[in-house]
C-alpha cells in the first residue's frame, strides 16, 4: 500500500489488516516514527509500550481473523493513563503511583486486547481526571495542536491530541462530566460518552456508580463507531453491563440518516457561552435546518444540575480517593483535596436529595425527547485556554465559583446518562476547532451516530492529521 497508513481512516486500516494488504508491523513502524517526530511538540503519549504491543503481535491476538462486528485485527490503540495496563507504567497522572507498573488490565484494555487491538501507548491526563486541563506532575502539561500555546481540555486530552496530529487512529477516553466531550470539541475530533453498561469500566470502587463511563474517540463518527463495537458486550464483572446489540454500530455509522426533528439549545438554561461558540454552533445548526431538519430551540428542565452533579461527583471523589486523602495529602493538587473533602462532608440527607433530584432530571429529559430525536448543544462553552491557566475561570461576563463550573453544558447531560457525542462543527475566527454535543435517546447509540455521520457530511470538515501549529501559524487550517 503506497498511502502513508497515518493518514487512513480506522476503518480503511482494519479492513486493510482483515484483507492482509497491511499488516500490524507496518501499522505500529509508521505510528511509532509519527510519535517520534510529533509528540515532543504536543505530549500527549509520555508512556510507549511498543515493544509490548509487537510481542502480543507476533504471537498472535485473540480477534485478529475473527469476522464479527469488533475486531481490530491488530490495529495499535492508545489508552487513557487512567486505565491500568498489565506490565505497564500506569500513573493515573499522579504522582503517587509514578512508579505504578499493574500486573492485570482494567477490564476495558482485557476488552479491546481480546478483540485483536495492540495497546502501543498512554495518553495524559491530569491527576486522577480531575479538572479538563491535561496537565500533572508526573508528565506535565499537554499542548493543543492547532496552537500548542493553548489547553488539550481534559481529561482525555491526551488521547484528543494524539488522534488529531496522527499518532493514533483509536484512542480510548473516559467521561464524567465532559472528559471526552471537552477535548474532543477542543481538538477537533469525536468522542463518544456511551450509555453507563455499554462499554467495561472495571474494576471500580463503586461499581453502581454509574456518573463516569469509558469510551472510544476517533476523527470521524464511522471510526468511532469501529472503536464502539470492539468495546461492547456483556461483562459478567459489572453489574450494569449490556449485551451487545443485534447489528454493528459501525454499520450504523455508515448508513448516514438525518433526523426528522432535533431541539438545538444554545446553554440549556444553565450556563454562560462564549459569543464565538455561540455563532459557530448556531450557523452549524442552522445549516442541519438548511438540510430539512426541523430545529426548534428547547430544552428540557436542568436546573438542577449545578447541585446535583456537585454533590454526586464529590461523592463519588470521596468512594474512590478518601483513603489516598488520608496517606496521601500533601501529594494531591488542592482541586482533588477538595473535590473529596467535600464529598466526606456530606450528609446522607444531602446525597439523598442530589439523587432524586437526578431521577426527576432523567424523567424529563426522557419525556423531552419523546418529540425530538436528538437535543444539540454546544459541546464546550468556550475555545481552547491558555494552557498555563488551570481552569476556566469566567465566561460571557459571568465569573465561577468552582473549578468545573465552565463543565455545567457537558455534566448536566452525564446527570441523564444519555448518550452524548463531541462532533466537530466548525472553528473560530483564528483556526480553533469547536464542536457540537448531540445527545441520543436513552441507549440509542446506533440513532445518535446514524444522525452524527449525516452532520459529519453536512458539515464536510477536513479530519485528516495535522502537524502541530505553533501560536504564529494558528490561522491556517
Amino acid at each position: 500500500m503506497t498511502t502513508d497508513p497515518i493518514f487512513l481512516s480506522a476503518c480503511a486500516c482494519v479492513d486493510a489488516l482483515a484483507s492482509a494488504a497491511l499488516s500490524p508491523a507496518e501499522l505500529l513502524d509508521a505510528l511509532e516514527q509519527r510519535i517520534t517526530a510529533v509528540d515532543p511538540a504536543v505530549n500527549a503519549l509520555p508512556t510507549r509500550c511498543f515493544d509490548r504491543a509487537r510481542l502480543r503481535e507476533v504471537s498472535g491476538m485473540k480477534g485478529r481473523t475473527e469476522a464479527e462486528p469488533g475486531a481490530l485485527h491488530g490495529l495499535p490503540v492508545v489508552i487513557k493513563d487512567l486505565s491500568d495496563v498489565a506490565g505497564v507504567r500506569s500513573t493515573h497522572g499522579s504522582t503517587v503511583f509514578a512508579d505504578h507498573v499493574p500486573d492485570t488490565s482494567a477490564h476495558i484494555v482485557e476488552r479491546i486486547e481480546a478483540r485483536g487491538g495492540l495497546v502501543c501507548a498512554k495518553s495524559n491526563t491530569p491527576e486522577f481526571g480531575a479538572g479538563a486541563n491535561t496537565f500533572n506532575e508526573v508528565f506535565g502539561a499537554t499542548r493543543n495542536p492547532w496552537n500548542t500555546a493553548l489547553s488539550a481540555a481534559g481529561s482525555s486530552g491526551g488521547s484528543a491530541v494524539a488522534l488529531r496530529t496522527g499518532m493514533a487512529w483509536l484512542a480510548h477516553g473516559s467521561d464524567m462530566g465532559g472528559s471526552l466531550r471537552n477535548p474532543a470539541s477542543f481538538c477537533g475530533v469525536v468522542g463518544l460518552r456511551p450509555s453507563p453498561g455499554r462499554v467495561p469500566c472495571g474494576p471500580a470502587a463503586d461499581p453502581f456508580d454509574p456518573l463516569s463511563t469509558d469510551g472510544p474517540m476517533a476523527r470521524s463518527v464511522a471510526d468511532v463507531a469501529l472503536f464502539l463495537d470492539s468495546l461492547t458486550g456483556y461483562d459478567p464483572r459489572e453489574p450494569f453491563s449490556l449485551p451487545a446489540p443485534p447489528s454493528s454500530f459501525r454499520a450504523a455509522a455508515e448508513a448516514p440518516r438525518l433526523p426528522t426533528r432535533i431541539a438545538f439549545s444554545i446553554d440549556l438554561g444553565i450556563t454562560p457561552v462564549d459569543p464565538a461558540i455561540v455563532a459557530i454552533c448556531t450557523k452549524a445548526v442552522r445549516q442541519l435546518e438548511a438540510a430539512g431538519v426541523t430545529v426548534e430551540e428547547a430544552h428540557p428542565d436542568l436546573s438542577d444540575a449545578h447541585e446535583v452533579f456537585q454533590t454526586l461527583r464529590a461523592h463519588a471523589f470521596a468512594t474512590s480517593l478518601g483513603d489516598l486523602l488520608e496517606e496521601h495529602r500533601d501529594a494531591l493538587k488542592p482541586e482533588v483535596v477538595w473535590n473529596i473533602e467535600k464529598g466526606q462532608a456530606l450528609t446522607s440527607g444531602e446525597i439523598g436529595a442530589a439523587a432524586r433530584a437526578r431521577s426527576r432530571m432523567i424523567a424529563r429529559i426522557d419525556r423531552f425527547l419523546d418529540t425530538f430525536d436528538a437535543l444539540l448543544t454546544p459541546a464546550t462553552i468556550v475555545p481552547p485556554f491558555p494552557v498555563e491557566d488551570r481552569y476556566v475561570t469566567h465566561c460571557a461576563g459571568v465569573e465561577f465559583e468552582t473549578y468545573i463550573d465552565w463543565l455545567a453544558i457537558a455534566y448536566a447531560i452525564t446527570l441523564t446518562a444519555l448518550p452524548a457525542l463531541s462532533l466537530p462543527a466548525g472553528f473560530t475566527d483564528d483556526g480553533l476547532p469547536v464542536g457540537l454535543q448531540v445527545v441520543g435517546r436513552r441507549r440509542a447509540e446506533a440513532d445518535l451516530l446514524a444522525h452524527a455521520a449525516a452532520f459529519e457530511e453536512i458539515f464536510a470538515l477536513d479530519p485528516t492529521p495535522i502537524d502541530p501549529r505553533s501560536p504564529r501559524g494558528i490561522a491556517e487550517r
